[in-house]
Order: structure tokens, then C-alpha cells, then sequence
């Protein structure tokens, strides 16, 4: 997320017309809405710039030790630190755990969720050293993480909590460096079939790629050209084409996954005013399995629906009137997404908006910004990563019970506010998120 936020117009796609000067802040009204833009030529080339400071929280491995040197033909970085191995005969890490990402170090770090999940006397029990600022990260069957860094993708056994490998980029992103801008991996997913990783590779100034990775071997098998800063990766239900959400060139590119075509579709359903300075691009997408459809969330007022087949977009109304990012899809078909909290004068909290596939919403209030979310297989319980990756962050994840939420709503959509979401401290500003 980058630069001046524009102004806001009705759920058609406006017409692109040159921005306007900077507006008086105007009533909000039901189909359209206006922002005043506060921001400064500096901050719009700092955009979500990082380098702010979070609240403390857990950040190093417990008891950590030396692993040994990753394996050959693998990065020659030095060994990693890890937690402890288990014991003989024990299971290292229970089903269920969480997995997050801490972009402000270079570690992941495994958390305990706490009674039925709940967060309630959950606590993280150890982290790993994957590479510098890690972004996204995704599971496999086999229990192994695969975790995009500034410097490579990491491999790491969650059952021994051990880095495998570093797996370099083919792409030249330059320096190794940190902050939202930093070059190098971001968006991840795996392959249905669980042979490949596909990871989107930020160029600092420049296109990025898609990079294949071969999971047997560990090697990149393939670039494909995708728009610029890849925030998010996704890949069709039947595996054969996989799409890079191209946050600053306000597109998605769709690859095919045994040629490696290309080809971009605009999502942009407030027109592409502004550039690389504007706010309201593309973040994060999820595909929905019935149509392979892409659903893109914006601003919580409009859900971008992509048809891929045609590059068709359809918009739906949406009601947490926030910034968005991260988004994830319950086994029922609920939506959920991030509302970061407000980036104009007139914008709402952070919040998690919970979406029925019938388009109702319910809107729970976040207490400070927040950036990604997994839900539990059960769909039962949503899990709220506290990194943002813009100036302001806390260090935990923010559990939610879903089906405390549906019970709670009233029939006007409000909420009786009878649960509360539970807060809980673990990593380092934890951006991506799986449940292991």
C-alpha cells in the first residue's frame, strides 16, 4: 500500500479524469464519498514506508541451538538458529499451531493458540531463522514451510523446527534490505499437487516475476514478467495457471503454469488516478473454488470480482468503509478480510469483516492495525496477524470466534458485542500466517 489516497466514487467504475486538487472534506453519503488529502509529497514516495517502531513483543527463539549447515546446493548463509529438537518419540508440534512470519526479524515463530484455539493461555514456543524480513509463507502436506524472504526462499520442517534450505532468486532484486519496499520475495503458494512454489519477487523500481520453485528439488524451475510489487500469489483450483497480485501497477497477471505465459488484467475499480502514489490498488486476492473467480477487497466498499477466463471484473458492494489487505477464504465459502484502519479523515477502525457467499457482512472491530488472516479448517476460528506493512504494528495475533460472531449479530448486521476478540502477544511483527 503506497501513496495519496484519491477520492472515492460509486460502485460504478469511474471515468479516469486527472485528480482533483485537494477537496474540503464532504458529507459521507451511502454511494459515493470524499477524502481530504492530508498527505505530503514525502510521504507519498514513503507510501507505507516501514520503520516505525511496535509494541514489544516475543521476537527470538526459545532456548534456541545451532542447526546444522543447510543442505548442498542450498544458500551457504550461516547456520540458522532454531528452537530445541524434540525429544525421541514426541511430537514437536502439535496440529493446529500457528506459523507466522516476522517481518521485523528474520525469524518465524511457532504459537501456541491456546485452549480450543481460543487465544485464551496461548503463547509462542519458539522461533526459527529464516532470512531477512520474511513476507508471506505457505504449508504443505508434508509439514514443511516455504517462506518468502528478502534473500530467498526458506525451507523449514516444522516438526524438527530446523531451516532445510535457502533457496536464492533467479531474479537480481539488488541489496538485501527491510521495510515495504524491500526487494525480494513477497506473495507465496503452493501447487494443488504440492510439487511446486510459485513466489512473487519484488524489483525495487521496476516489473517483478514469479519465480517456480521445484519442491523435490529446490531449485527455481521458471520466471515468469508479472507487474510491479507482487503483494499476494494465488493459484487456480485445478493448478494450471497462477495469479500475482501487482499492487502498484494495479493488475493481476495471470501465468500459466506449464508454459509460463502471461497475460495482466486491470483490477482498478476506482480508476488508475494517481499512479504509484495512490492508495487504492490491489492487495490481497483469494480465488473461490465453485468458478475460480478472484475476489479482490477495496477500501471495505467494494469487492472486485475477477473472471480470469474473460479479465471481466464485477464489483460488489462491501460496508467496513476501512483500508484492506489481507483476505482468506472459510471451507463454508465466508470471506474474510483485514480492514487495516483509516487512511482518510472520514475512514472506520481496523476491523475483520466476516462475508457469507449471500454477500451479508458482519464487522468486527480490530484494536490497532493488523495486515493478514488465516481461519481454522473448522471455520470456526479466524486468526489476525498484528504486522502491518505500513508505520504501525503490534507484535501478536488477534483471535476471533467466528461462531460467536454469527450468534452476536443482530438483524440490522450490527453486533450485540457480547464476544470480544483475544488478543494475543507472539513474533515480530507478524505479517503471513498458516495453521499447521
Amino acid at each position: 500500500m503506497t501513496g495519496v489516497r484519491g477520492p472515492r466514487a460509486a460502485l460504478a467504475v469511474p471515468p479516469r479524469t486527472p485528480p482533483a486538487p485537494l477537496p474540503a472534506r464532504a458529507p459521507r453519503t451511502s454511494r459515493a464519498r470524499r477524502f481530504t488529502l492530508v498527505l505530503a509529497a514525502a510521504v507519498v514516495l514513503a507510501g507505507c514506508a516501514t520503520g516505525a517502531t511496535g509494541a514489544t513483543g516475543t521476537t527470538g527463539a526459545s532456548g534456541a541451538t545451532e542447526a546444522a549447515p543447510d543442505a548442498p546446493g542450498t544458500s551457504a548463509s550461516a547456520a540458522p538458529k532454531t528452537s530445541p529438537a524434540p525429544a525421541q518419540g514426541t511430537a514437536r508440534t502439535p496440529r493446529g499451531t500457528l506459523l507466522v512470519a516476522d517481518f521485523g526479524s528474520d525469524t518465524v515463530t511457532f504459537v501456541d493458540p491456546g485452549r480450543d484455539g481460543s487465544g485464551r493461555g496461548g503463547k509462542a514456543t519458539g522461533s526459527v531463522e529464516v532470512g531477512t524480513a520474511p513476507y508471506g509463507l505457505v504449508v504443505g502436506e508434508d509439514g514443511r514451510a516455504w517462506v518468502a524472504t528478502a534473500e530467498g526462499v526458506a525451507v523449514v520442517d516444522t516438526q524438527r523446527r530446523t531451516r532445510l534450505a535457502l533457496v536464492p532468486y533467479g531474479t537480481e532484486t539488488g541489496p538485501v534490505t527491510t521495510g515495504e519496499y524491500r526487494g525480494g520475495g513477497m506473495g507465496i503458494a503452493l501447487a494443488p499437487d504440492g510439487r511446486h512454489v510459485y513466489v512473487g519477487v519484488n524489483v525495487p523500481d521496476g516489473n517483478g516475476t514469479v519465480e517456480v520453485i521445484d519442491t523435490a528439488t529446490r531449485e527455481v524451475t521458471g520466471t515468469a514478467p508479472v507487474g510491479r510489487r507482487p503483494f499476494d500469489v494465488d493459484v487456480s483450483p485445478d493448478g494450471r495457471e497462477v495469479y500475482a497480485t501487482d499492487h502498484d501497477s494495479f493488475d493481476v497477471t495471470a501465468v500459466d503454469a506449464r508454459t509460463l505465459k502471461t497475460r495482466r488484467m486491470e483490477v482498478a475499480p476506482y480508476g488508475t488516478e494517481g499512479g504509484f502514489g495512490s492508495w487504492l490498488k490491489p492487495h490481497y486476492a483469494v480465488v473461490r473454488p465453485q468458478d475460480g473467480k478472484l475476489l479482490l477487497p477495496f477500501e471495505g466498499e467494494r469487492l472486485a470480482v475477477l473472471d480470469p477466463r474473460t479479465g471481466e471484473v464485477a464489483i460488489e458492494r462491501m460496508t467496513a468503509n476501512t483500508h484492506q489487505h489481507g483476505a482468506a477464504l472459510a471451507s463454508d465459502g465466508t470471506l474474510l478480510v483485514v480492514g487495516t484502519g483509516p487512511i482518510g479523515s472520514d475512514d472506520e477502525d481496523p476491523s475483520l469483516t466476516v462475508r457469507t457467499p449471500d454477500g451479508k457482512e458482519r464487522i468486527v472491530p480490530l484494536d490497532g492495525p493488523h495486515e493478514d488472516v488465516a481461519v481454522s479448517e473448522d471455520g470456526r476460528t479466524a486468526y489476525v496477524t498484528g504486522g502491518f506493512t505500513r508505520d504501525g504494528y503490534w507484535n501478536g495475533i488477534t483471535v476471533v470466534d467466528l461462531e460467536d460472531v454469527k450468534s452476536d449479530v443482530k438483524n440490522d448486521g450490527s453486533s450485540d458485542g457480547k464476544s470480544e476478540p483475544v488478543r494475543l502477544e507472539a513474533g515480530n511483527r507478524p505479517l503471513g500466517i498458516a495453521i499447521l
